[in-house]
């Protein structure tokens, strides 16, 4: 076969002329030689060669990882390992960029919450750590609840995964910025005060998940709140409790915004998201108001 002209074997390939140039200068595809005008001759081998060129390029890899793939100095499965490394090195930091952005398009964010948003999402494990910590001593040191919010935060700790997704970043900003918050720190306080040991049953309301359940069934079967049958559904959850009591719990954590914390957990632990209990809590607060005894 004769050798190709730079030309042809663009034709062939089906690679435009000034890249086969830029590769050839780089050294990825010499020439087999010159014509007599002086034009870039290529051998039979050429195409194949710049079959390869252009495969691993279109994967992403350097001109350097080429040349060494192209001279037997390395393989392409050993390049292909540490690219595949690099890019998800890559899609990592395109994430939390991309979660940062959604997170301040949906909040409308000025450029100074922006700059804290994006500390936020890069801090070190340590540093997130620390901030849970402390929040987690603010809001419960002292207070010794069994079966509490404390405990069961001790028992599934607030931890983002090495490789969160979007999701479980734009979470993670949302709740730090929740739990350095003093107003809600203060509210949370006094929400778990409500679940020290002596207190009635249905005290740790904010995660008692049959009391939901209950009250969801009931109004889907559209008992309101100030009826008989909601004065029943209050004596089958909380036998003999002081009601007064325990609306002085839910209205604590209905101040203290403890759904939209329980959300957040969630997101950041990567579990599915669950449907909102604020209407069945609002709902039983209501049925408590209404039905004191």
């Amino acid at each position: 076969m004769d050798d190709l002209t730079i030309g042809q074997l663009a034709d062939r390939a089906d690679v435009p002329v000034r890249t086969i140039r830029f590769w050839s200068d780089a050294g990825l595809l010499p020439p087999s030689g010159r014509s007599e005008g002086g034009y870039r001759l290529y051998g039979p081998e050429a195409a194949a060669r710049l079959d390869l060129v252009r495969t691993l390029r279109e994967l992403g890899l350097g001109l350097d990882d080429v040349a060494a793939v192209l001279a037997d100095e390395t393989t392409v499965a050993d390049v292909a390992a540490r690219h595949v490394l690099a890019l998800d090195a890559q899609i990592r930091a395109l994430r939390l960029n991309r979660a940062v952005l959604s997170t301040v398009a949906r909040r409308g964010s000025s450029t100074e919450e922006t700059a804290l948003l994006n500390r936020l999402a890069r801090l070190p494990v340590a540093d997130r750590a620390r901030i849970i910590e402390d929040f987690m001593r603010e809001v419960a040191d002292g207070l010794d609840a069994r079966p509490g919010i404390a405990e069961r935060l001790r028992r599934a700790p607030i931890e983002l995964p090495d490789d969160p997704t979007a999701d479980q970043v734009d979470a993670w900003l949302d709740l730090a910025e929740l739990i350095q918050d003093p107003e809600f720190r203060a509210r949370m306080r006094t929400m778990m005060e409500t679940v020290v040991p002596g207190r009635p049953a249905g005290a740790g309301i904010w995660f008692a998940g049959h009391v939901v359940e209950v009250v969801a069934q009931a109004r889907d079967r559209g008992v309101t709140p100030g009826s008989r049958e909601a004065s029943e559904v209050l004596d089958e959850l909380f036998p003999g409790a002081d009601r007064a009591e325990v609306l002085r719990c839910l209205e604590a954590g209905l101040a203290a915004n403890a759904e939209r914390f329980r959300q957040l957990l969630r997101a950041v632990r990567g579990h599915e998201p669950r449907p909102s209990r604020m209407p069945d809590l609002t709902w039983l607060a209501e049925a408590l108001r209404l039905s004191p005894r």
